[in-house]
């Protein structure tokens, strides 16, 4: 994988497929993947760098900073010139860092920004983040029972407050770039008022297809986009099956989720619908899928995770699979057929 695009306006070109370093943040946390051992984690990380990816993407949130400690330890292990971009995200807070199993908070305020950047720079072991990102839109209020605590109060923090903070972090040289996740196409505009998106993080795969309205401003808009969870956490790669998702341990956020739960038969259905494509082109249905994914406008690269290094055979050469219009036409009928996912069938 030599091949790279340029993302969007930032003036980094990037590998078509890049690391998810979701899974490197372990367990005993609410969305952790169960247990992940750190070695087969920086083992990964550089077999990628190796095959010519040369982007990770990872957040302070991801096993509470545990994801950050990781992919740090794989950049010290290469040289300087080496080293592949890393992105990471801003704005989740835990309230009690003890009581792990309750979810985050989504916490704007600048204070919190500048602290959360500065703590993963250190993580990392980097002078500056290529790209960071808004995770989600600013939460609600919420009050902190300490009396002496000077920022007890974290209120919500309007857009154009928050955006403001990352374009000053920008400015200041912390970051490269600046871009959001998760914001739909009202936030979008609003914060391109006050300083250009350079980039955007939705989820989308074949079973999550709302984001065709995000992706198309971003084309008409100069900004670059990389897409999450191509392969949706695991369901698209052809491995996966209702023993398996029954199989999951404990600490899998996956075991409760509807997708591999009550809508477990009509996603596997249409897994089955991509085999004999993927037959067709002599590659694997997660590169199949992750080929889909890139074929849609405005996708400029998609985020793909492995915790170990054998499973990057599984999707490594999705980047040279061309689907035909006949693929396309007949992956549309297989969504329409099975009504699996959500969003249009033929983006």
């Amino acid at each position: 994988m030599t091949a790279t695009t340029p993302l969007g306006t930032t003036g980094m070109e990037i590998s078509r497929i890049g690391f998810g370093a979701w899974a490197a943040g372990g367990s005993d946390w609410k969305f952790g993947w169960g247990p992940q051992d750190d070695a087969d984690s920086v083992a990964t990380i550089l077999a990628l760098v190796e095959r010519g990816v040369n982007w990770i993407d990872t957040a302070p949130a991801y096993g509470v900073g545990h994801s950050e400690v990781v992919v740090g330890k794989a950049l010290a292990q290469l040289p300087e010139a080496d080293r592949p971009l890393v992105f990471t995200k801003v704005g989740l807070v835990w309230t009690d860092t003890e009581d792990l199993a309750g979810s985050p908070r989504k916490v704007m305020r600048a204070e919190y920004v500048r602290r959360d950047v500065e703590a993963s720079l250190r993580r990392l072991g980097v002078d500056r983040i290529d790209l960071l990102q808004v995770h989600w839109p600013g939460d609600g209020a919420l009050a902190v029972p300490d009396g002496d605590d000077p920022l007890a109060e974290r209120w919500a923090t309007p857009l154009a407050e928050y955006w403001q903070t990352m374009a000053d972090l920008k400015r200041e040289g912390l970051v490269r770039a600046i871009g959001l996740s998760n914001h739909d196409l009202a936030q979008l505009a609003e914060a391109e008022a006050i300083a250009h998106v350079e980039t955007l993080q939705p989820p989308f795969s074949l079973l999550q297809r709302d984001a065709v309205p995000e992706l198309a401003w971003c084309a008409d808009h100069g900004t670059g986009t990389i897409v999450y969870q191509p392969l949706h956490s695991g369901l698209l790669t052809g491995a996966f099956s209702r023993e398996r998702a029954e199989a999951l341990p404990a600490g899998d956020w996956r075991r409760g989720a509807p997708d591999f739960t009550t809508d477990l038969d009509r996603n596997l259905a249409l897994v089955d619908a991509l085999r004999p494509i993927a037959d067709g082109h002599g590659t694997t249905v997660s590169s199949v899928a992750i080929a889909w994914a890139l074929s849609v406008r405005g996708v400029t690269g998609a985020i793909v995770g492995a915790r170990r290094p054998e499973q990057l055979h599984d999707w490594i050469d999705a980047t040279s699979v061309e689907l035909s219009t006949a693929d396309l036409d007949a992956i549309a009928a297989a969504i329409e057929a099975t009504g699996a996912g959500s969003g249009p069938a033929r983006p």
